[in-house]
């Protein structure tokens, strides 16, 4: 079920996972957790994410919290679960609300100031690395009254596997040169993980864990990739909540 999990006790306690792709009901290319489109259309989504949330939380109706992701650097305030905003960070101060982001090789990003109470999600892909959400989504929780933030950067691409054209690649270093990066093959190539990390580093305040630092979605069967796998790829998700 989950690839990660840790709790992080401060004023308040944090609770944060990401998944693999084992313990739900989905079939086929898609099994078995999937979280994603494919999952909705399907009628597994609902109970895929009660999966998530009994084993995430122990309790199948614990709240969740999706978001319409677009690539964009909207990030949204949500109080409670409802109909997922068109956006690209979720930010919350609602105890026991669940937040989650869902991936495929993008970079999925939980935040959390437990002194403050506050958390936040994040789906970082090559555009939103260059729109600058990640810092976004940072600026969005100082806002609230976050002060010392950590971050946890969860599973996606690695820089040695995900090629692009050389012209693709200079627009985005050009932007975030710490995303420069050559296939094993020695092809042009993005480190996403490698830009996210860079920008949450440049924010002050901010300590960075890097989750499973050796894990590529497109190198590990256990973890969904919609480069390795195409369209019948399922999504992974990341979650976070401050525990009532």
């Amino acid at each position: 079920m989950f690839a990660y999990q840790s709790t992080r006790v401060g004023a308040t306690t944090v609770d944060v996972a990401f998944t693999d792709r084992h313990g739900g009901v989905s079939g086929g290319p898609y099994a078995s957790l999937d979280l994603g489109r494919h999952a909705a259309e399907s009628g597994e989504l609902d109970v895929n994410l009660g999966r998530l949330a009994e084993a995430f939380a122990g309790d199948p109706g614990t709240p969740l919290a999706l978001m319409s992701q677009v690539h964009g650097r909207d990030v949204a305030r949500v109080d409670g679960p409802g109909e997922p905003p068109v956006a690209d960070g979720l930010v919350t101060g609602t105890a026991g609300l669940g937040l989650v982001v869902r991936v495929a090789d993008c970079v999925p990003v939980l935040l959390a100031d437990p002194d403050a109470g506050l958390v936040g999600a994040v789906h970082a892909g090559r555009p939103g690395l260059v729109a600058g959400v990640v810092p976004a989504a940072v600026e969005r929780l100082r806002a609230l009254g976050a002060d010392r933030l950590v971050a946890w950067v969860g599973p996606h691409v690695c820089g040695s596997c995900y090629e692009v054209p050389a012209e693709m690649r200079d627009e985005v270093v050009a932007v975030v040169p710490e995303s420069a990066a050559t296939t094993s093959w020695g092809t042009p190539a993005l480190d996403i993980g490698a830009g996210v990390v860079a920008q949450l580093r440049a924010a002050d305040g901010v300590e960075v864990e890097v989750v499973d630092a050796s894990r590529c979605t497109i190198e590990d069967d256990d973890l969904y990739s919609y480069r390795r796998q195409g369209p019948a790829s399922g999504r992974l998700a990341g979650i976070v909540r401050v525990r009532p």
